[in-house]
């Protein structure tokens, strides 16, 4: 296994990389359709997501334990592809009133299929496979637990990426406090990666988009997901539904402004509004 240092020096390099391309993109008219306005009504480009997803995935391959390294491959490119796919379908205006769970799901009861039911679709998909391709799952209590950390923490992550650096900061603090341990070089990659993509996103030049957010929670889910104890896995999960379902009816953005500490992390090195 490559030492866990220069994985991350690895990560951050391939993430620089994706953003050198990720510019020379959005300056040409392909680069058109990833284009967007964020919260304070300042242009940027949602490249730096893709950027984010295939540097981290490659990192994650690389540095994971034997018998990961094709779950890794899967959850991290699969959630970075549909993330991809959401980002430029869901744009569409058709698909406004298509967002969050109750949106997919009205949209499903209304006889159609929205881009983010598509992504949720295919994130849980990889999530099983991923399951199925992690060699310590041999129960199904096992695999159930895996499948839901990996879909369950990149839907938790993407739900964060309404503010400039707070998805990447969230996924800098998980990869560093899982760094440690015999699974830990597969978050090493990632944590690099999201590091090196930081300072345009906070800059306010990219956005991780559903592409980088749900590919990076989907490698901090498999991560969690190779914890030794079984309860701790449960507990896990349990604590990443919570914050899910509450999302549907707590603002996120309000609760962190309502909460020292938070708030400031929240704030440290973006834009003012």
């Amino acid at each position: 296994m490559t030492a866990r240092p220069l994985l991350v020096l690895a990560g951050a390099a391939a993430a620089r990389a994706g953003l050198a391309a990720a510019a020379v993109l959005d300056a040409r008219p392909t680069g058109a359709p990833w284009r967007r306005t964020n919260y304070a009504g300042r242009p940027v480009t949602l490249l730096g997501g893709p950027a984010l997803a295939a540097a981290a995935t490659a990192g994650a391959v690389l540095g994971a334990p034997a018998g990961t390294r094709g779950a890794a491959a899967v959850a991290g490119a699969v959630s970075g592809l549909v993330g991809g796919y959401d980002d430029l379908a869901g744009a569409r205006p058709e698909q406004a009133r298509d967002k969050g769970l109750a949106g997919h799901l009205a949209a499903l009861r209304a006889g159609r299929v929205s881009a983010g039911a598509v992504k949720v679709a295919g994130i849980g998909a990889a999530a099983a496979v991923a399951a199925l391709l992690t060699r310590r799952d041999r129960t199904l209590v096992d695999a159930v637990l895996t499948t839901g950390l990996v879909a369950g923490t990149a839907n938790l992550v993407n739900l964060l990426d309404l503010r400039p650096g707070r998805a990447a900061k969230a996924g800098v603090i998980a990869a560093a406090a899982t760094l440690g341990g015999p699974a830990g070089g597969l978050v090493a990659g990632p944590l690099g990666a999201a590091l090196a993509v930081l300072p345009a996103d906070l800059g306010e030049r990219v956005m991780l988009g559903d592409a980088g957010a749900n590919s990076l929670g989907a490698l901090l889910g498999l991560r969690l997901a190779a914890v030794t104890s079984r309860p701790a896995r449960a507990g896990l999960l349990a604590a990443v539904t919570a914050l899910t379902l509450a999302s549907e009816r707590v603002s996120f953005t309000r609760v962190i402004e309502a909460t020292p500490g938070l708030r400031e992390l929240d704030r440290l090195g973006r834009r003012p509004a």
